[in-house]
């Protein structure tokens, strides 16, 4: 048995199909089906069903495939202990981000951290929280940039910075003749657009519904971030948007008029997450620092949010 061999069989899992499997995997179809054939005589267990429809996992084979990815992703660790070890700042780092923060906060970093770290590479994953902090669990991704709290004892979370949220007005709502900070009771009676289930700010922003006597609009989630901007600027409602979401490189968005809050505003805490065991420490702290380097007055760097809000997903 080779690592060579539970790749294939890991990428046959994946796909459940030969072809797309060696397609996947660089090597010829027969290739993969000859390293297959050998695997299983060496275990003595058919590990595959092979039909004209794919390849179907047996009992055998799904329980085989769960232990090879652990093997796989061991592997992939000790091969990067070794590559940090012989140069710390040349570390391939996978680190992921929820879709309402990473478009936004990424311009402002990655060429800083290009500049800072020119030999680290970084695959970027943008996910829900949910599924970041799974994949930090599972070792397939390294670093998360998540709002807080999180509930893990195997994270290491260090602060990165408190993002203030605005109220976002069509042009002709009422609310969009004020010109300066409104007091967050305003909200009281009106209707917010969401975005759909799973997305964090989805729950922050139903906090502070809840706390403040709003509601949801019902009838409407949004998909993303930008539809809703759309749909505040259509006129159909109002919502809150992060701040980095309209801040340069951000366009302005025409219809729509934004509102600044008094005390206490509301916020989220922004954290660069890890696992404890990671090899990384260093330079995930030497990280957090540029991911912190922000534009003066688009974050509050080390303060506690204001009015925290809850989280999950």
């Amino acid at each position: 048995m080779n690592l060579r061999d539970l790749e294939y069989l890991v990428a046959i899992a994946d796909h459940r199909h030969f072809g797309r499997a060696a397609e996947a995997s660089f090597v010829s179809q027969p290739t993969l089906s000859t390293q297959l054939k050998k695997l299983e005589r060496e275990l003595g267990v058919t590990l595959v069903e092979r039909s004209r429809s794919g390849a179907i996992l047996t009992p055998a084979g799904a329980a085989v495939v769960e232990h090879a990815r652990i093997v796989l992703r061991e592997t992939a660790d000790i091969r990067r202990i070794a590559r940090h070890a012989s140069d710390p700042l040349a570390a391939s780092l996978r680190i992921g981000l929820f879709p309402t923060l990473g478009p936004y906060l990424l311009p402002h970093v990655v060429p800083k951290v290009r500049e800072r770290y020119p030999r680290l590479e970084m695959l970027l994953v943008e996910e829900k929280t949910e599924h970041v902090l799974a994949h930090l669990v599972d070792g397939s991704l390294d670093v998360g940039v998540l709002a807080l709290p999180v509930h893990d004892d195997g994270l290491l979370v260090e602060p990165l910075f408190t993002e203030d949220f605005l109220l976002a007005v069509p042009a002709a709502h009422p609310l969009a003749n004020h010109d300066g900070p409104v007091d967050i009771a305003a909200l009281a009676g009106e209707q917010l657009l969401l975005l759909e289930e799973g997305h964090c700010l989805r729950d922050q922003a139903l906090s502070v519904c809840q706390i403040n006597g709003a509601s949801e609009r019902r009838g409407f989630r949004a998909t993303s971030l930008e539809t809703l901007r759309q749909m505040v600027a259509a006129g159909v409602g109002i919502t809150l948007l992060p701040e980095l979401s309209v801040r340069p490189p951000v366009a302005r968005s025409p219809g729509i008029h934004l509102l600044r809050f008094r005390e206490p505003v509301p916020s989220r805490h922004i954290a660069m997450v890890r696992r404890s065991s990671s090899v990384h420490g260093e330079l995930v702290s030497g990280l957090a620092s540029v991911f912190r380097d922000l534009p003066n007055g688009y974050v509050r760097v080390d303060a506690a949010p204001q009015h925290p809000l809850p989280h999950s997903s």
